[in-house]
């Protein structure tokens, strides 16, 4: 398995290390359910290095993302300004789902799944190549540029960053949501995967260390994927290779909203998506009975069948909750019954953010 830089750290501190994706990884520090709740209520910190900064510079670098995204970096004017986006195959499905930032007009900067890393720069390559355009594509992982990020997240995430490292407070403290900002060596987003306030640093590898300890000190809870995962669904945030893949369509994966199917502009996949329209919603459920819900369950309701795509307890609600594909007429009120073992349990469906901000929305 592949490690971050923070690895020695997360063995000193007792965390329970898991495979993901190929990286040794801590999956929680003792307890999940206590990391959940001190994002919820104050800060916790994650590594994140695991993901992929891919610096995509050159002439034709607007050009190119312009034509390998789904969605348009047009819209991108403002230096530090983030984009959420797929990149998609022909066939409409999802390669994987990204962040992009725009530095300037020749340079911008991607991060892309751990797992997927791989694929998704050799997509790029390939039709870097294929379109003949003068740019470069640079993984930012190893060797002397390599980088890592780390994750703070929560009511009070802000502050705690701003402790560990006073002097980086007057550059990030104006940044508003999905904003990034270049801080001496490190790029500083007002962004997470939490549904929470707070940022995510990205550094030089060798200098992680130092700020994890530092964030530590200032009352920052070191948190595993258990916790960033009940959270980000609590948040109605998709993950890759649950809740979309490169046979799932973003139209279907509740992405309609990062696809920019009205601009003039061509892109890998769009041919598809016009060819093929939205074919389910994609919708949160909160179970009424008592049991567990788990991606591949089959849902059941007076419009059809339609199956969850990430499913737990939730921490902050104390209910089971989930992510599905319903049939399209299905809608929020509905009723509908999830099959768990040899039983049909009742279910409500709402909007897909159940907690945002410490607050239930559901």
């Amino acid at each position: 398995m592949q490690k971050t830089v923070l690895n020695d750290i997360h063995h000193r501190s007792g965390a329970r290390l898991i495979d993901f994706g190929g990286w040794e990884m801590p999956l929680h520090y003792g307890s999940q359910i206590e990391e959940h709740h001190a994002v919820r209520r104050d800060a916790g910190m994650f590594d994140v290095s695991h993901m992929c900064a891919v610096d995509v510079e050159g002439a034709d670098a607007a050009p190119f993302l312009r034509r390998l995204l789904a969605n348009n970096i047009d819209k991108l004017q403002v230096a530090g300004k983030a984009l959420y986006s797929a990149m998609l195959n022909e066939a409409g499905g999802v390669i994987d789902d990204l962040l992009v930032y725009y530095l300037d007009d020749g340079s911008y900067r991607l991060v892309i799944n751990a797992a997927t890393a791989d694929k998704d720069l050799a997509w790029m390559n390939v039709h870097r190549q294929q379109w003949q355009m003068a740019l470069s594509i640079t993984p930012r992982r190893e060797g002397a540029g390599a980088l890592a990020m780390i994750a703070v997240q929560g009511p009070q995430a802000r502050q705690k960053l701003w402790h560990a490292q006073p002097a980086c407070r007057p550059a990030c403290e104006p940044l508003k949501p999905f904003f990034a900002v270049q801080w001496g060596d490190q790029f500083i987003a007002r962004t997470g995967y939490t549904g929470e306030d707070g940022y995510e640093v990205t550094l030089p590898a060798q200098q992680a260390g130092q700020l994890w300890e530092a964030l530590a000190a200032a009352g920052a809870r070191p948190c595993g994927l258990g916790a960033r995962d009940t959270l980000r669904l609590e948040a109605g945030m998709n993950l890759y290779g649950q809740d979309m893949d490169e046979s799932v369509s973003p139209l279907d994966a509740g992405l309609a909203w990062t696809v920019d199917l009205s601009a003039p502009r061509d892109f890998v996949g769009k041919a598809a998506l016009l060819a093929k329209p939205q074919r389910y919603r994609f919708l949160g459920l909160v179970l009424r009975d008592r049991g567990v819900l788990r991606a591949h369950q089959q849902v059941v309701g007076k419009h059809g069948s339609g199956e969850i795509t990430s499913g737990s307890f939730s921490p902050t609600m104390q209910q089971a909750i989930a992510l599905a594909r319903l049939p399209l007429a299905t809608a929020i009120g509905d009723t509908v019954e999830v099959a768990i073992r040899d039983k049909l349990l009742g279910a409500a469906v709402v909007k897909p953010c159940f907690v945002r901000n410490g607050s239930i929305l559901v």
